[in-house]
């Protein structure tokens, strides 16, 4: 094998370290708080020099922090660090949640229903007026859908509605690491709870039972109840999608048509 072919089929191990240095360096910078929130990146060539590394190595580090959430590129005005919301940094665990299986789905669903009863219960100690009030306007917003005349119930207004109860909630916990991992999980379990909602039309006036029943526990700042009926209903999800793996599984062709 002649030297060229060589170095076509020998990955290129130093240009990856070099962007491995760009993406240390830059963290570093945060951490050490040359860097913070809005902040905007030195230029290029100053960066290069500081790290040494070529520009296109910069270039591929600024990128892969951009994916994660940590980096924005202003077309025109330069590279800045974003907010650094932990929902924010969180959201590439949507990834994981998408290549999930059906077996991993429910194992997600797990995951969830730990969190989320945690959230509940820190929630019912936290909750402001106004809170506590956009959850029942939200609950409310369900009703008027399961209370439709039309003979095709609006699943869409409905899981959106679902989401954001559980969104206010998570929220509610002060503390925005829970709530960024709840909220990148909330939404990446639409498919099994689309998929119930549609197959299982009286479980949809059981959930808002069950959501009814939380936020009963959250205007009587109980944490313990809210943990347990918070838990409670996420389970009946989970369930769900153990038992029916075919149908919630992404690749399966027998899956829900969303």
């Amino acid at each position: 094998m002649n030297s060229d072919a060589t170095a076509e089929a020998t990955p290129d191990t130093s240009a990856r370290s070099q962007t491995d240095v760009v993406i240390q360096g830059i963290k570093d910078m945060i951490t050490d708080g040359e860097l913070v929130a809005g902040s905007r990146l030195p230029i290029e060539k100053d960066l290069s020099a500081r790290f040494a590394v070529s520009r296109g190595s910069l270039r591929e580090g600024v990128r892969a922090l951009a994916t994660l959430g940590v980096l924005e590129t202003r077309q025109g005005d330069g590279t800045y660090v974003t907010s650094l919301d932990p929902a924010l940094l969180l959201s590439p665990l949507g990834f994981l949640a998408d290549l999930q299986t059906s077996a991993g789905s429910a194992h997600l669903l797990a995951v969830r229903r730990i969190l989320e009863a945690e959230s509940a219960a820190r929630a019912a100690l936290l909750l402001t007026d106004d809170q506590l009030g956009q959850l029942s306007a939200t609950l409310d917003r369900i009703d008027d859908i399961l209370q439709s005349e039309d003979s095709e119930l609006d699943l869409e207004g409905y899981i959106d509605a679902d989401t954001e109860f559980h969104r206010i909630i998570a929220r509610a916990s002060g503390n925005p690491a829970l709530a960024g991992l709840i909220e990148s999980l909330v939404g990446r379990t639409f498919r099994a709870r689309l998929w119930r909602a549609i197959t299982e039309r009286r479980a949809v006036r059981d959930t808002q039972a069950e959501h009814r029943a939380i936020l009963s526990e959250l205007v009587r700042r109980d944490p313990d109840r809210a943990r347990i009926r918070m838990s409670v209903h996420v389970l009946g999800v989970e369930e769900f999608a153990s038992d029916h793996q075919a149908e919630v599984d992404p690749s399966g062709a027998s899956g829900p048509p969303v």
